[in-house]
């Protein structure tokens, strides 16, 4: 069988990428060892980018309504498992919340004083969209949500099938796995590692994978217990370690600080996890049953490129680390959406030169930077008293406002940002989800997954600049709202070319004559060479 792409792995990063591959047109085949998805807790949560990218697909209603399934079921256990109020309970403040409220979880750490209220609303990295706010949704729903956009794409998936190895040539790779019935090959134009930490792809394509070995051994699980009330609700810091509690029914995550696990592919059994509980907490609480278990660890590595010729990264496959903050799952999720598009320009055929190098260019940088964020929580993890005395220091810090912003930005995502030139200054971040006056969003206008240049000023000389784009490039000319966004009426936007992916590539600002040449060059430089639009006869 011929495909352009075949993805080994059929996570949400692998589907992810299948999707957006297949909106091009592009045939795409996913691999995948499992006969059937995982039902392994995971990461918890999605942070502001990976949202947006669904929102931009028409997908962010299934998200939402996971998420706010999953904050009820949490406020329910919380007021549940809330401890019964002293007959004089001390007065408390005005702004703190009663045990039923669902906290604000995003930390760093373990240390919950990040604020969003004190944010600067008119800071260019935190433009409101509806997808803010929609955060409570595990890996299983996630990969749940983007199986079945694959099924309307009529993305092939091919199950219970192990990657086995590869060749490739200059036009070619050919594809080997071991199914049912025995081995199966495959062509392509390329190939994805989408398989995870330990992935065979990287290992066959011979990657470089440095970075640093690891120091913890982990539990996460679902569990009955007998006497939840021996255990104290939310992150917990001990002299052994860490225990978090919650904030599900059943969900313990236990943390020791005395080298990696003996073996991570060994069954987990239930006293595997007891046991750990018991020493972490320093209780006796028992575990009548494990529903779902996984260790993990923290050794942090990155592949040095996510390209080989024509094989290629994302995901875990491409950078490992611990945990803690769902970073993992986050980050590959916009590995997808930046690779997508442009391995499937590259596939049609009118990718610019060097357009499928800036996946590694733009997203290796913000891969590192994970890796230093997941090595840094560990640290501030660790149980003793020096660690103790830092992370009072760093809670200082979350306290001041640029402390505040500096963390909320970087756990949340909203930092994330390309370096693509251009002046202005929201080029390379996210774009603002301008409302239109006619009640749309920004965001409503890809779902095709074309770029999309929004002209809100009717700028004089505009489409025609674009119009040898028009087969790539979805023009859009249309009024702000009455009351518009006010990023965008601060910094007085008349135009905007976004990427795919949801990145800003060009900006012209009003009251000022747009500079058509340099968007001419912002178009040539991400969606080819201009196709001069037929003469009519």
């Amino acid at each position: 069988m011929r495909y352009d792409v075949v993805v080994s792995g059929a996570g949400p990063v692998g589907l992810l990428l299948a999707c957006e591959l297949r909106l091009h047109g592009v045939s795409v085949l996913v691999l995948e060892r499992l006969a059937e998805p995982s039902v392994t807790v995971k990461a918890g949560s999605v942070n502001v980018p990976s949202a947006e990218a669904f929102y931009r697909r028409g997908l962010l209603g299934p998200l939402a309504d996971v998420h706010q399934t999953n904050a009820e079921r949490m406020r329910a256990f919380l007021a549940e498992s809330a401890p019964a109020p002293q007959a004089a309970p001390a007065p408390q403040a005005a702004d703190t919340p009663p045990p039923a409220r669902l906290p604000r979880l995003a930390h760093f750490g373990g240390l919950f004083g990040l604020d969003f209220d004190r944010l600067d609303p008119a800071d260019p990295d935190l433009s409101p969209s509806p997808a803010v706010g929609v955060v409570f949704v595990p890996q299983l729903e996630t990969e749940r949500i983007l199986a079945e956009r694959a099924a309307e794409l009529g993305v092939d998936v091919l199950r219970g099938h192990e990657f086995i190895g590869f060749t490739q040539d200059d036009e070619t790779v050919t594809i080997t796995a071991q199914g049912p019935d025995g081995e199966v090959r495959l062509t392509a134009g390329y190939l994805v590692g989408c398989d995870g930490g330990r992935s065979a792809v990287r290992k066959a394509a011979g990657f470089d994978f440095p970075g640093t070995a690891p120091t913890i051994t982990g539990h996460q699980a679902i569990v009955d217990i007998a006497d939840p009330e021996k255990l104290k609700l939310g992150w917990n810091r001990t002299p052994t370690g860490l225990v978090i509690y919650g904030p599900v029914p059943g969900r313990i995550l236990t943390v020791e600080f005395d080298g990696p696990p003996a073996d991570r592919d060994a069954p987990i059994t239930l006293a595997e996890v007891q046991d750990s509980l018991r020493r972490v907490s320093g209780t006796d609480v028992t575990v009548t049953a494990v529903h779902s278990a996984t260790r993990f660890t923290d050794n942090a590595r990155q592949a040095s490129t996510y390209r080989l010729g024509r094989v290629l990264l994302a995901g875990d496959a491409a950078h490992v680390h611990s945990p803690f903050g769902g970073q993992g799952l986050n980050l590959g999720l916009q590995d997808a959406a930046n690779l997508g598009w442009k391995l499937a320009a590259t596939v049609a055929g009118w990718a610019p030169e060097g357009l499928l190098d800036t996946y590694t260019a733009e997203r290796h940088p913000i891969g590192a930077r994970v890796l230093e964020i997941t090595r840094a929580q560990v640290a501030l993890l660790r149980p003793d008293e020096h660690t103790s005395a830092l992370r009072q220091v760093v809670s200082d810090l979350m306290g001041t406002d640029d402390g505040n912003a500096y963390f909320v930005k970087m756990i949340a995502g909203f930092g994330i940002s390309y370096d693509l030139g251009g002046g202005h200054e929201l080029v390379g971040r996210r774009a603002p989800d301008v409302v239109l006056a006619d009640g749309r969003r920004l965001g409503d206008l890809g779902h095709d997954g074309r770029p999309v240049l929004l002209d809100l000023a009717d700028t004089a000389g505009l489409p025609a600049a674009a119009r040898d784009w028009s087969a790539r490039v979805t023009v859009v000319t249309a009024s702000p709202a009455e009351a518009p966004d006010a990023l965008v009426a601060q910094q007085g936007i008349a135009a905007l070319l976004v990427r795919p992916d949801g990145y800003v590539a060009w900006v012209a600002g009003t009251g000022e004559a747009p500079d058509l040449d340099a968007l001419r060059a912002a178009l040539a430089t991400w969606f080819g060479a201009p196709v001069p639009a037929p003469v009519a006869a």
